[in-house]
């Protein structure tokens, strides 16, 4: 199997049906083998049995059903561990940024990167739809938090929901990962590049969703994580790392 696309979805009924639309519309038209995983993150809504109903008419459309909410980072954590993809590849629910857009990971997966991930912020980007001019502004003060804090230096978007790994990149990372909500995505980036793995950049169009569920608070409690993943390398809670014959 070629691709897994994996989509987190909490409380998604509403805008979810669109996005696998799209995303089937697409995905059947290509020639190889792929799956399309919604994690369900216990919604309260009806979201597990739309997905459900969609799987008589999307193929290759599997369910996993947490009955308990626990995060988006525990989800995906999920659909990458369970995903048998040679490339598994995670968007957002809201179809910010296309699956289509897979098309730009292909060359530098050639080139050997084994971790691509979207950016709102290379000159290439398109933002179709821009957030609020005091967002952008705190999203920018904020991402060079993250990256003294993280170490990310030289990486302006690790927020941005269109990721890929390789199979074995993912089962590296995301069989060490600790964080279940918020700064997942900056975790995954931190042991990426702790284990070695070449990562890539590569610009998106993305359409901000007025109706995101992201909000200022969210910017706080992702900080607190981002000073635990901090934290969890101190204390080597990630525990022993190497990577072709090298301990990091």
């Amino acid at each position: 199997m070629r691709l897994s696309v994996i989509i987190p979805a909490y409380n998604e009924e509403s805008r979810l049906p669109k996005t696998l639309e799209e995303v089937d519309k697409y995905l059947k038209r290509q020639p190889y083998e792929y799956e399309i995983i919604v994690v369900n993150d216990g919604s309260k809504d009806g979201t597990a049995g739309m997905v459900k109903s969609a799987q008589k008419r999307i193929q290759n459309l599997i369910l996993l059903d947490n009955k308990q909410n626990h995060g988006k980072g525990y989800v995906v954590r999920q659909g990458m561990l369970e995903a048998k993809g040679d490339l598994r590849l995670f968007m957002d629910a809201d179809n910010a940024t296309s699956v289509d857009q897979v098309e730009r990971m292909w060359p530098e997966l050639e080139q050997g990167y084994e971790v691509v991930i979207g950016s709102r912020d290379l000159k290439e980007s398109v933002i179709a739809v821009r957030q609020p001019w005091i967002r952008q502004r705190l999203g920018d003060v904020f991402n060079i938090i993250v990256q003294a804090f993280s170490g990310l230096w030289g990486y302006w978007d690790t927020q941005c929901g269109f990721k890929g790994f390789t199979a074995k990149a993912a089962e590296d990372i995301f069989a060490r990962t600790r964080i279940d909500r918020w700064a997942f995505d900056v975790e995954a980036l931190v042991l990426a590049k702790k284990l070695g793995y070449g990562i890539r950049e590569i610009p998106v169009t993305w359409i901000n969703d007025p109706n995101s569920k992201v909000k200022l608070s969210g910017m706080v409690n992702m900080l607190g994580e981002v000073l635990k993943i901090r934290w969890n390398s101190i204390l080597n809670v990630y525990g022993r790392i190497q990577r072709k014959s090298q301990v990091v």
